[in-house]
């Protein structure tokens, strides 16, 4: 299995939009996670509206079709999505060696 780190940028005038959709789009994340598909996910403070999140799955394609299924995305409420591969190498969450 592979790491994706993923930007989302927000539409910018649709924060009213994201206050509705949160709850949606919130459970559909905790299932990922739940599933181990997603390893963590958050937004950015300050500066331009957008996410991380890092998806784990086999394939880039894979990731893509977690992330298109995202109410966000399929609300409209995502500008830009960048998706690459990502590799752990470090820190709190590295695999121990």
């Amino acid at each position: 299995m592979a790491l994706f780190a993923t930007r989302y940028a927000y539409i910018d005038d649709s924060t009213e939009a994201r206050d509705a959709t949160r709850p949606a789009h919130r459970e559909y994340l905790a299932e990922l996670s739940a599933q181990g598909s997603l390893l963590l996910s958050g937004p950015y403070v300050g500066g331009e509206a957008g996410a991380l999140l890092v998806y784990e799955a086999p394939t880039e394609a894979d990731a893509r079709a977690l992330i298109a299924a995202d109410p966000f995305v399929l609300e409209g409420l995502v500008a830009e999505v960048t998706v690459r591969e990502w590799q752990l190498a470090s820190g709190r969450l590295a695999p121990s060696v």
